[in-house]
């Protein structure tokens, strides 16, 4: 997301007007939890603010009187409990999620990928999840079918069908090649896990990349309990690309209500067809 994120963390990009991130813990607000755990690293100090309270901006939009703005800003402030731990070195997702042990301990806990934001259609995808390991008491990965050729991108699954929607992890296998790929079934940016994964990414090397991936410590976890897979109901925008950030935007933009019917007017206008009739 160059040369955007060059001074800005990408997880604060706007979409629309809400940075990225904050999609992320508005899901897992509405989810029912309650304490979010931010992995940062250097230059990322505005992720933890914009969390915080802000007393200046706050006076401000008193003294202006603007109450519907000042009800937003107090609002992202009282979203929820937030914590906040460096990883120091960039080494992958799992050695980030390892990074949180201390603050997470012995409790299941859920992973959000700021990436991602997802569109639960049957309540928010982390509620879908949830529901799954209140029944199992396993950990729970979101996955997707996406195209074969797509397999590199992705932590694909080998499963076995238990439920709808539902299926027994078998084995997992991070970003492999077309030929190898045991599925069409791709891990997507959000888990419900338990602590005991803690102990299999100490244990789990470098992996694709050169980097520790959570899909590797799951793996290793796999051998000693049973995981669960779920193809949850909704939709994932990718906004770490630009061309899913700016269809996100778009898509987003044109479902809100005070904004809505006025841009998908200027879209319009811009390239000369109904966004509808882009998208039916």
């Amino acid at each position: 997301m160059l040369p955007a994120t060059k001074a800005l963390p990408k997880e604060m990009l706007p979409v629309v007007d809400r940075p990225v991130i904050q999609y992320g813990v508005e899901e897992a607000v509405a989810s029912g939890l309650t304490h979010a755990i931010l992995v940062t690293s250097a230059r990322k100090g505005a992720i933890e603010d914009h969390f915080d309270s802000s007393p200046e901006l706050e006076r401000l939009l008193a003294a202006k009187g603007d109450a519907a703005t000042l009800a937003i800003v107090e609002g992202i402030a009282g979203l929820a409990q937030v914590s906040s731990v460096r990883q120091r070195r960039p080494l992958g997702l799992g050695h980030a999620v390892l990074q949180a042990r201390d603050l997470v301990g012995e409790e299941p806990f859920a992973v959000f990928l700021p990436d991602d934001i997802m569109e639960g259609e049957d309540g928010p995808v982390t509620a879908q999840l949830l529901r799954v390991f209140a029944r199992e008491g396993a950990p729970v990965l979101s996955v997707c079918r996406v195209p074969r050729e797509h397999a590199p991108r992705y932590g694909i699954l080998a499963v076995a069908p238990v439920a709808p929607r539902l299926y027994r992890v078998l084995d997992l296998v991070e970003k492999p090649s077309v030929a190898d790929a045991p599925s069409d079934l791709a891990i997507m940016g959000r888990y419900v896990l338990t602590p005991d994964v803690f102990a299999a990414l100490e244990g789990t090397g470098a992996g694709a990349g050169g980097e520790i991936q959570l899909t590797d410590g799951l793996r290793a976890l796999l051998a000693r309990r049973p995981i669960f897979a779920y193809e949850y109901a909704g939709r994932r925008h990718d906004c770490g690309t630009k061309l899913g950030y700016l269809r996100a935007t778009v898509e987003l933009a044109l479902r809100r209500d005070d904004l809505g019917a006025d841009f998908r007017q200027i879209l319009e206008e811009v390239v000369g067809f109904r966004p509808a009739d882009a998208t039916a």
